[in-house]
């Protein structure tokens, strides 16, 4: 399983995520809004997100934080 994480800087959700990800051994690429990413990139990845984290697990759109928790319960 690999994962796709866009965040940005000093967001508890994004650190809870990326810890949940990192505790179920599964392996992640950061994509940073304002770090090497724009919001614009992440609109054209996830066209409704008003929020981060947006997760994908093997290409499929996750969601956030609480929906990745559920998904991996």
């Amino acid at each position: 399983m690999k994962a796709v994480v866009w965040s940005k800087q000093r967001c508890p959700y994004c650190v809870q995520a990326k810890e949940l990800l990192t505790q179920r051994g599964i392996e992640f690429e950061e994509r940073t809004v304002g770090d090497g990413y724009t919001r614009e990139d992440l609109l054209a990845a996830v066209p409704t997100a008003r929020t981060v984290p947006q997760i994908f697990l093997d290409d499929v759109l996750i969601g956030g934080f609480t929906e990745l928790r559920d998904h991996l319960q």
